[in-house]
């Protein structure tokens, strides 16, 4: 089977549209799941520090929703969690 060369330019530029839709795709993936992961750690530290207590825990999600208002991410998201942890502590 002897392609022509127009017919073999085409082939050749499928293949590489195929891999990029591919990679394309597998980056969306990995992104949506690292965000995915990122929701799910904030939520079970929320949990964690309501230790049970559904008050408390109404008032951290309230906080965690500020914080990820504000922008904030990793240690410095958790640290103001478990700063309104101690502050509702105080207070209640």
């Amino acid at each position: 089977m002897d392609l022509q060369p127009a017919q073999a330019f085409k082939i050749m530029y499928l293949d590489y549209f195929i891999i990029a839709i591919t990679t394309a795709a597998g980056l969306y993936f990995h992104w949506w799941l690292y965000v995915r992961i990122q929701r799910w750690i904030a939520r079970d530290t929320v949990k964690a520090l309501a230790a049970g207590d559904p008050e408390k825990l109404t008032f951290l999600e309230q906080q965690l929703a500020d914080a990820q208002q504000q922008g904030l991410r990793g240690k410095h998201l958790h640290a103001r969690l478990e700063q309104a942890a101690t502050r509702y502590a105080t207070e209640h």
